[in-house]
C-alpha cells in the first residue's frame, strides 16, 4: 500500500530512540555521521559552532555527543566547558585522526570534570565499530507508546519519502526508484509505515496519498538538480484511484520539465485483481498524463490476471516472498517463470523484489527478470542520502 508497510503484531509498540548531537564544524562530517547514527536508531542533531549547543543541549536533550576534533575543527575546549556547566549527564564520544595528541587531550580533560567520556574513536572507522562504542544506549525492548495519528505527523512534518533503487539486470545501472514512506519523529526517531499508516476508510487516507504524491514531485527535482532525472514509482491504494477528483489531482500535479520521465504508481496485486475493469480506465486514462501503472506483489496469484483483452499495466512486481532465498528453490523459480513468461507476453517488464544474494541476483538474471530491487544494491534511504551514494559509487554486485 505505501511500499514496506506490514501490519505487526506490535504494532503501537515503539522504542524510545536515544537523541544524539554531532557536533563538527565540517558539513559533510557531519551529515556522514548523522547518517550512520540513524540507521543504527538514534534521533540526531547537528552543531556546527560550539556557541550553538547550549540550546541544542537544553532543546534537543541528547543522550549522546559526538564531537568531532581536529586542529582546525569546532572548539573543542569550549564544547568541553559548556558541558561541564551545564552538567551534561549524558555520554560523550570524541572522533578524530589516529595518534592525535588532541583526542587524546579531549578524553583526558572530559573525565577529569566528570563527563562520561566514551573510549575515542580514530578515523577510518566500520559502522559496526561506532555501534560497539554507542550500544549502551540503544534499548533493548521495546516499549509501549500511543499510535501515531497521520493529522499529527501531517502537521508537524515529521513525514517523508525514502527510496530504494531499482537495477537493470543486464547493464546493472539504476533504472529508477521506489518512494517509501517513513515518519522522523521527535522522539521515537525513524518510523516505518506499519506504526501510523490509517486505514482505507480513514478520513486521513486520502491526505496521505496526495502527500505522497507532491512530495514524490518536489524529490524528483531535487534528484534532478543534484544527479540526474530519476524514475521514480510510488505507492498508491486501488481506493485512492476510486476518486475521479483524486485522478484529475494526480495528473496536473506531474513535472511540467521536458527531462521528467514519468511517475509509476505500484498498486497492490491484491487489489487490483478485484478491481481489474476499473483499473484497467485509470491506467489507460493516466498514461496520457505520463503516468502508468505497475502491479506490486505479484506471486500465486497471477493466474486471475490471464485472459485479458488489453493490459495497460507497464510493469509486474514479483512478490519478495517468492524471489529471496529462490536460487537453490526450485518451485519459487517455477512461479516467478510463469510470471516472466506472462509478462512478456502483454511487453510488460519483469521485477524482482527482495534480492539480498549475489545468488538470488544470478539466478533472477538467468530466470529473464528485467530489473532488480533488494537489499543487495542497497537499502532504502533518505533522500539527499540516496541523492549522495549515487554520485558517491556505482552499482556493485559484491555479496
Amino acid at each position: 500500500m505505501f511500499g514496506d508497510l506490514a501490519r505487526s503484531a506490535t504494532f503501537g509498540l515503539r522504542r524510545i530512540s536515544p537523541r544524539a548531537c554531532v557536533a563538527d564544524s565540517k558539513g559533510h562530517l557531519r551529515a556522514f555521521l548523522t547518517d550512520v547514527l540513524e540507521d543504527l536508531g538514534f534521533v540526531t542533531s547537528e552543531c556546527a559552532k560550539a556557541d550553538d549547543l547550549g540550546a541544542i543541549l537544553e532543546t534537543e536533550l541528547p543522550n549522546l555527543i559526538v564531537l568531532g576534533v581536529s586542529a582546525d575543527g569546532i572548539e573543542v575546549g569550549k564544547i568541553l566547558e559548556i558541558l561541564v556547566r551545564q552538567k551534561f549527564d549524558g555520554k560523550v564520544l570524541a572522533i578524530g585522526a589516529r595518534e592525535s595528541i588532541i583526542v587524546k587531550a579531549v578524553w583526558q580533560v572530559g573525565r577529569e570534570h566528570s563527563l562520561a567520556m566514551l573510549p575515542p574513536l580514530t578515523t577510518p572507522f566500520a559502522a559496526e565499530t561506532l555501534r560497539e562504542r554507542v550500544g549502551m544506549l540503544l534499548p533493548e525492548e521495546p516499549k509501549p507508546s500511543p499510535a501515531v495519528h497521520v493529522p499529527e505527523a501531517l502537521h508537524a512534518g515529521w513525514l517523508e519519502l525514502w527510496y530504494q533503487q531499482k537495477v537493470d539486470t543486464r547493464t546493472l545501472v539504476r533504472s529508477g526508484a521506489e518512494a517509501l514512506l517513513r515518519m522522523r519523529h521527535p522522539t521515537w526517531g525513524i518510523v516505518p509505515p506499519a506504526y501510523f499508516i490509517p486505514e482505507d476508510d480513514d478520513p486521513y487516507f486520502l491526505r496521505l496519498s496526495e502527500f505522497v504524491i507532491e512530495r514524490a514531485a518536489k524529490d524528483w527535482r531535487y534528484l534532478f538538480e543534484h544527479q540526474s532525472s530519476t524514475d521514480i514509482s510510488i505507492n498508491l491504494p486501488a481506493s485512492f484511484l476510486k476518486n475521479r477528483y483524486a485522478v484529475r489531482s494526480l495528473c496536473q500535479r506531474m513535472p511540467a520539465h521536458p527531462a521528467f520521465g514519468g511517475l509509476l504508481i505500484e498498486i497492490d496485486s491484491a487489489e487490483v485483481i478485484p478491481n481489474l475493469e476499473l483499473l484497467i480506465d485509470v491506467a489507460k486514462e493516466v498514461r496520457l498524463h505520463n503516468i502508468a501503472v505497475s502491479i506490486d506483489n505479484v506471486g500465486a496469484n497471477w493466474p486471475a490476471l490471464m485472459g485479458l483483452e488489453t493490459f495497460p499495466f507497464v510493469e509486474l512486481k514479483v512478490d519478495r516472498q517468492f524471489v529471496t532465498g529462490f536460487a537453490n528453490d526450485r518451485l519459487k523459480q517455477t512461479v516467478c517463470r510463469h510470471i516472466i513468461e506472462f509478462g512478456k507476453g502483454y511487453g510488460a517488464r519483469v521485477v524482482a523484489e527482495g534480492v539480498e544474494t549475489r545468488a538470488d541476483f544470478v539466478a533472477a538474471s538467468e530466470l529473464g527478470f528485467d530489473t532488480v530491487q533488494g537489499y543487495l544494491f542497497g537499502k532504502p534511504m533518505a533522500l539527499k542520502k540516496f541523492a549522495h551514494a549515487a554520485l558517491a559509487q556505482p552499482v556493485l554486485v559484491s555479496k
